[in-house]
């Protein structure tokens, strides 16, 4: 039976109601209120989320210096001394925090919106029990909408004593207080190349990764993978590839890991880094109270609308509904969810392009901040031609570019456009080199407009700029 929520005056009461105060929540919020409702947002670890305090934001702050050094190196008459690990530490504590929530907590309550620190589950239509940290519940009712935001969290894979050797995830690595001298690594995808790179350059002399498959960053186009891997050899990484572990043992708490891979290798190391993918936050959130399993992402429509709910009123938004889990685009989706919402209370048209998610799905960039860095939109060459395009590949030598070749010695990237031959515009790009995550916002412009070639041949990039690999790609392509 559905719960009457038309009284007003009940403290608990809110136009919306969000479980989650990472950034996809927080935008939610901010899109509800700054449209006129009233909101509230549960969260029961710290606000701001992963991304804030276990993910970009800690791991960029580790591998900045990592980038600086490395440009540093290759430019003649530069020198830099040995890296100041503590220092570097330091800064990332600055940048988390130091792990206290209470200024996110202070923009919440700024939007102005209520902050409710606790557990959070859906208990039938519109309804948000939250036990708080004291134990109480304390239950919220939403008047028009309630949005997940809940994210996702460190996968462990089932691996004989791996969960009892206390591995850290990127939770542990990235707010690690001692870098440790021995360390392996599980996974071959960014987090695994992110946080194997930066541990390295901060000290970890031994470290090995142990990649199942056979490239690393496999969504990505091959050559980006082959570039990273050579340039963490290059560093004195060791990259397993078609080797898994097999079995951990760590005897003492704290002590030494011991990890039997599925070749028969025996690694030995002070901390063991998984990598190895995520789960969706969707256990324990109540989702049977209103029909639906908890058992993988909360399938959606464009409108960020959870499908088979009666009513209409439960929303999901970012890592939970498993359309891309990139913390961008669950911002993005988040804008979408809470302008949606806010049409649809005040009976406005929601019908409108920007009231529809249209761009989390092949117009997604993304950044991986290794060194060199890759950055990527639209679909790989194997995707497009998957999907039946006509399709004609441009690729260029970054190096061959003057304003590469100014930024120092030994520059080494690699750019690819793939290009819908009868259409004649992009249907993906990808860089590979040394900060070419400045690149990609260009690229993903070009994708998600369908600028044609010959309209984008105009669009003059400046000399000497490593930008100019624009005019490059149009010039192979015969332009």
């Amino acid at each position: 039976m559905e719960v009457d929520v038309t009284v007003s005056d009940q403290p608990d009461t809110y136009d919306v109601i969000v479980l989650g105060a990472g950034p996809t929540g927080e935008n939610i919020v901010g899109r509800a209120v700054a449209g006129g409702l009233t909101a509230a947002i549960v969260e029961k670890h710290l606000a701001g989320g992963e991304c804030s305090y276990y993910a970009c934001v800690p791991s960029k702050a580790l591998l900045r210096p990592m980038d600086l050094a490395a440009e540093v190196a290759r430019v003649p008459g530069l020198s830099l001394g040995p890296v100041d690990a503590g220092a570097v530490l330091e800064r990332r504590d600055k940048a988390i925090g130091d792990l206290d929530d209470s200024g996110q907590v202070g923009w919440v309550e700024g939007v102005p919106a209520a902050f409710v620190r606790g557990h959070g589950r859906l208990a039938g239509p519109r309804r948000v029990e939250v036990t708080t940290p004291d134990g109480g519940v304390r239950t919220l009712v939403a008047r028009h909408a309630v949005a997940i935001a809940t994210g996702s969290a460190p996968a462990i894979p089932d691996v004989p004593g791996l969960r009892e050797a206390r591995p850290w995830t990127n939770r542990e690595a990235t707010t690690a207080k001692q870098v440790p001298r021995r360390l392996v690594v599980i996974g071959g995808g960014v987090v695994a190349c992110e946080l194997a790179q930066a541990l390295r350059f901060l000290g970890a002399e031994e470290t090995t990764m142990l990649v199942r498959g056979r490239r690393l960053l496999g969504r990505t186009e091959p050559f980006a993978g082959e570039l990273v891997a050579e340039a963490m050899r290059a560093a004195g990484i060791d990259v397993r590839f078609g080797e898994s572990p097999a079995r951990v043992e760590r005897p003492v708490p704290g002590g030494p890991v011991t990890v039997h891979t599925a070749s028969g290798a025996r690694i030995e190391a002070d901390e063991i880094l998984v990598a190895a993918g995520r789960e969706l936050a969707v256990h324990d959130i109540g989702l049977e109270t209103v029909g639906l399993t908890p058992d993988g992402p909360i399938k959606v429509d464009d409108s960020l609308r959870v499908v088979g709910v009666p009513g209409g009123w439960l929303y999901a938004a970012g890592d939970v509904n498993g359309r891309n889990l990139l913390t961008h685009m669950g911002k993005y989706q988040a804008r979408v969810c809470g302008d949606v919402i806010v049409a649809r209370a005040k009976g406005l048209p929601d019908d409108a392009p920007g009231l529809r998610a249209t761009a989390d799905g092949v117009g997604a960039p993304q950044v991986i901040f290794t060194d060199p860095q890759v950055g990527a939109v639209g679909r790989t060459e194997e995707q497009a031609r998957a999907e039946g395009f006509r399709v004609r590949v441009v690729e260029y030598d970054l190096a061959n570019v003057t304003g590469a070749y100014l930024l120092g010695d030994g520059y080494v990237g690699r750019a690819k456009a793939v290009v819908d031959e009868e259409r004649r515009v992009l249907l993906g790009v990808t860089f590979v080199g040394p900060g070419v995550g400045e690149l990609v916002h260009a690229a993903t412009i070009a994708v998600t407009a369908e600028v044609t070639l010959d309209r984008l041949w105009h669009a003059v990039p400046s000399f000497p700029t490593v930008s100019e690999v624009w005019l490059r790609f149009l010039e192979a392509y015969g332009l």
